[in-house]
C-alpha cells in the first residue's frame, strides 16, 4: 500500500495587493514596500530585516529582503502583498496567469 500518493490540491482564492515595476513606479513601488516592512536597508551592510527593500548597488535593481533570503525585482515584475504582508517579487507571465484584477470593493 502507498502511504505518500499524489494528492491534489485547489490554490485558496485569496486577494492580494500588488504593483507593476516599471520605470514610472519604481519609486512607487519601494516607497509602498518601504512603508509597509521594516523599512529600507543598506544593501552592502551587514544587518538586513526580515522583510525589506534595498538597492543593489552593482546595478541599481531594488531588492527585497523575505524570510527565503534576498530577491532582486526586474522592470516588468510585479510586487506582491502576500496574505501575512509579506512582500515578494512575481515575474508577469506567472502573475497573468495566477491572478485577475478584483473590482474595488469587491473581496472573494
Amino acid at each position: 500500500m502507498v502511504t505518500n500518493a499524489v494528492k491534489k490540491y485547489r490554490k485558496k482564492p485569496v486577494v492580494i495587493e500588488a504593483m507593476e515595476v516599471t520605470y514610472e513606479s519604481a519609486m512607487d513601488v519601494f516607497r509602498w514596500i518601504e512603508q509597509n516592512s521594516q523599512g529600507a536597508f543598506d544593501f552592502a551592510g551587514t544587518e538586513r530585516p526580515e522583510i525589506g527593500v534595498g538597492i543593489d548597488p552593482a546595478d541599481g535593481r531594488m531588492v527585497i529582503a523575505t524570510l527565503e533570503g534576498d530577491m532582486h525585482v526586474s522592470l516588468g515584475d510585479y510586487v506582491i502583498r502576500g496574505v501575512q504582508g509579506e512582500f515578494y517579487p512575481c515575474k508577469p507571465d506567472i502573475f497573468r496567469a495566477t491572478y485577475d484584477a478584483v473590482n474595488e470593493g469587491v473581496e472573494s
